[in-house]
This record gives structure tokens, sequence and C-alpha cells, in this order.
């Protein structure tokens, strides 16, 4: 049998616009990386010239970047006048750095996800991965990116409401412990909130918790897994931010939480938001996630031995996990979110 000619056509249309997708989306790095979508955050029309007289960058680089950003669907272009200008709908997630809406740090994990493709492949063929020191400090500057808005402005206003007891408890001077707290950015959030509560953060990866330390002195940061923290009276709140799926002992650090616990002490994870069933993820977020498990979160995961959960663990392994490490209640809570998926647990 021939091949489908329409079909055929269809396949080569897909092939070329993920290609598409993928250049764009190093434009994209590039555009934030380098502050021009910032300074096109106005929605003024503009030239090129006038373009590169503003941001003082090369001029045949911003005049390409600024090409390809309308060929992408990026920027609208005149041809008249031959300017360009950003719509406000892109400027309200490129061009608004510290905000909960912005998508610049998904662009970019682009450049330390893709310099370890290679290993990733040779992986595939050898077994192991890629440990998580090798992506370099890039990459801990892009996971900050990615989370410190909704850190910073939903974390204590809106995610915390999900959890009453755990915020009196808080406020009323308690303790909270973040494990794999890389820049520290929950811990900071919490401190801000609750100052009368004591906030300790732990993370295996010692750069992050130096960054941590540079960005707030009053939560304590601790350097290795959550052995290393002292239970003292035991924790009113223990989080687990996008760290679950990447644990290389993912029920070791369950059990070792829910020792650190109080005895009506709350867990609360949130993991990137995936459906149970393969079929219920063919979707873009759920290939973005399945990107970042294969080139970041799995290997690393398996690099360190551990058993490469991947990024997409989805709600009833996560409370199969939960429930196997001890803990007797487990709830799926109703915090809005395009990408997060959000659980508490109590021993």
């Amino acid at each position: 049998m021939g091949v489908d000619k329409e079909k055929a056509k269809q396949a080569l249309d897909k092939v070329f616009r993920d290609m598409a997708g993928a250049m764009t989306a190093g434009m994209v790095y590039v555009g934030v990386k380098t502050g021009l979508f910032r300074l096109m955050a106005d929605g003024k029309a503009v030239t090129a010239p006038d373009l590169t007289r503003i941001s003082g960058l090369q001029h045949r680089y911003v005049e390409e970047w600024l090409k390809g950003m309308v060929a992408a669907g990026y920027l609208d272009y005149d041809p008249a006048a031959q300017t360009y200008a950003l719509p406000e709908e892109h400027a309200y997630f490129l061009a608004s750095d510290d905000s909960d809406h912005f998508v610049g740090g998904l662009f970019a994990m682009v450049p330390p996800l893709m310099r370890v493709a290679p290993d990733v492949a040779r992986a595939f063929a050898e077994g192991g991965g890629v440990p998580f020191d090798k992506f370099g400090p890039e990459c801990v500057n892009a996971i900050d990116l990615v989370n410190r808005g909704q850190y910073e402005s939903r974390f204590a206003d809106y995610w915390m409401k999900s959890l009453p007891d755990a915020a009196a408890r808080l406020r009323a001077g308690g303790r909270a412990l973040d494990v794999g707290c890389g820049s520290g950015r929950v811990c900071i959030a919490l401190a801000r909130a609750f100052p009368q509560a004591e906030i300790i953060g732990v993370d295996p990866d010692a750069a992050s918790v130096q960054q941590a330390q540079k960005l707030s002195e009053k939560p304590r940061f601790v350097v290795g897994d959550a052995s290393r923290v002292p239970k003292g009276a035991g924790f009113d709140l223990i989080t687990l931010c996008d760290v679950l799926h990447d644990l290389a002992e993912p029920l070791k650090t369950l059990q070792q939480a829910r020792a650190l616990l109080k005895p009506d002490g709350t867990l609360f994870i949130v993991e990137p938001k995936a459906a149970d069933r393969l079929e219920d993820n063919r979707n873009p977020v759920a290939a973005t996630f399945y990107g970042f498990s294969l080139f970041h979160c799995m290997t690393q995961s398996l690099a360190r031995g551990g058993p490469g959960l991947g990024t997409c663990l989805g709600p009833a392994a996560t409370e199969a996990l939960v429930r196997q490490a001890g803990y007797t209640r487990f709830k799926r809570l109703d915090i809005k979110s395009l990408t997060n998926l959000f659980y508490s647990a109590q021993p």
C-alpha cells in the first residue's frame, strides 16, 4: 500500500510545526534574557533601528529576532511602516518578570535541558542519567524563575487558605519545613506571611542553598536531606513543592517528613498538573512536562539510583506513595491552577 498523500502532508506539517516550536522557544528565551520583551511591554510600534538604539544591542541580531517573532506569531507587524509591536496579551506573560503569571522561566529551562540532551540519549543505551549538578547554575536560576512569582504571590495569600489550621499555628509562632527548598522562595514567602514562625528549608544542592541564603537571612537553610533537620518539638507544616517526583528516595523522604511532623501536623504537596491516564495527557501542558521529565526530573533521579517517577506522576500514584509512607489521611485540595495539583496529608 502506498502512503496516503494527505496524511503524509499532515505528518510533515506537524514536523515543521514542532521544529518551529523548538526554534521559537529559543527565540523567546533570548527575548526574555536580553530584556527585549520588557522594552516592548507598552505595546507601542517600534522599528528595528529604534529597538536597537533603545536596547543597546546589536542591530542585525535584533532585526532577525523581530522577524522570527513575527513569523512565530509573538509580535504584530505593519508592512507599510515596517514596525513591530508586542500585543498586550503576550506582554502579560512575557514582560511581567516578578508576577504570578510570568512564563519566562519555562523558556529559561530550554538551554540547560537541551545542553544535556546528548547525555540523556546516551542514558537510553547505558542506563543511569544526568545528575542535578551537571545542569549548572543556569538551571538553578531557571527553576527559580519558573516558581518564584507563584510562590511570592500565591503561596501564603491563596494556597495557605486551604490549610487554615496550619496557617493558624504558624501565625501563633509554629514551625514549618520546606523539603527540597531550592532557592528558598517558599521559605521566604512563609517567613514574610508568618513573622512569628520558625521557618527552615533543606535541599541537597549546596548551590541552591547558597542562593537561598543570599536572598534572605531569616529562614534557616540546611544542605542535605530531611534527616539533617532536628525534629525538636516537631513541625506544624512540612512542604514538598514541585519536588516529590524528582526525588531519588521519595518513599524514604515522605517517611522522614512524617517523623518530623507533629501528630496533628500537615504535609503539603505541590506537583505538576497531569492526569493518571496517558490518553488524558494529550495536551501542550502535559507534553511540556514529559519533556521536562525526560531531560531533567526523571533523569536526575535515575542518576542517583532513584525510581525516576517523572514529572507527570498524577494524583493516583501520588496518593499511593503517600499512603505507603504511612500517612492515614490524604486529600486533593481545591486550589485552582493551570499547571499544578495540590494535596495535603497527615500522619
